[in-house]
């Protein structure tokens, strides 16, 4: 940002105009998603400076700006027989933290960022559930926690007070080794968290559950994260019909 001819300009000559040249010129090199997120920071910058510092801008210029078209959305999900190759490519890996990482991904839907900030005072074994203070979208959350979550719990050591002692940087190394080994180098750790909430989802979880174990709380953006299978739906309405159904519920 700072080599682009924008920082050379004066703060009193910024406008629409320039700012739209900034995106363009960005966009020509690198994704709208990041180009979006440099026009948020600028306009959170001069919003500070008008609202808190008292410096003379007479109006935000960035909020002018139109956004580039963000199309990043990912229906990935791990497609028949893909688990079994990730567990065969865990078997060989020496870090054994990694395995019960990536399953109680699964289990939960926690964000790697989310699932290194764990700690075991978090997990509540009583209630069958984990308290999430530090998240993404800034609200604390608590989700509960299935029978499998449980038992990946109960089989890690406690000698931290975080359950997976480890950096984020060691989690991503690990994890590209594995999916390199596995034979699946398109498959994102954050895809994990939308086989989550496609399988909650396919249990029979509503929005509005859903969303309690997501954190999500814009509708849409749950949307994007929630992958049916029409085959899976297929199999669960296979013998059922509307009118049956209904006979059933008036008989009640």
């Amino acid at each position: 940002m700072r080599k682009d001819k924008l920082a050379g300009l004066a703060v009193a000559d910024l406008s629409v105009a320039a700012m739209s040249a900034y995106r363009d010129s960005r966009g020509a090199t690198v994704k709208p998603g990041t180009v979006a997120r440099e026009l948020g920071l600028l306009q959170t910058i001069i919003e500070v400076a008008r609202r808190d510092w008292g410096i003379g801008i007479a109006k935000n210029v960035v909020s002018q700006v139109r956004r580039l078209p963000v199309r990043n959305a990912r229906d990935r999900r791990l497609m028949g027989g893909e688990l079994r190759q990730l567990e065969a490519a865990l078997a060989s890996n020496r870090n054994r933290l990694i395995a019960p990482a990536i399953y109680l991904a699964i289990e939960t839907a926690l964000r790697r960022g989310e699932l290194l900030a764990l700690r075991w005072c978090d997990i509540d074994p009583t209630h069958r559930t984990a308290h999430i203070p530090h998240t993404k979208t800034g609200y604390a959350r608590t989700i509960p926690l299935t029978d499998r979550a449980i038992a990946i719990l109960k089989a890690l050591p406690r000698a931290d007070e975080r359950v997976f002692p480890m950096t984020a940087m060691a989690l991503r190394l690990s994890w590209n080794r594995i999916r390199e080994r596995a034979g699946m180098p398109d498959l994102r750790f954050h895809d994990l968290r939308h086989e989550a909430i496609s399988r909650f989802a396919e249990m029979g979880l509503t929005s509005a559950e859903l969303a309690v174990v997501s954190g999500h709380r814009d509708p849409r953006m749950l949307m994007r994260y929630t992958h049916l299978r029409p085959a899976d739906l297929a199999r669960k309405l296979a013998g059922r019909s509307w009118d049956s159904e209904q006979a059933a519920a008036l008989s009640l």
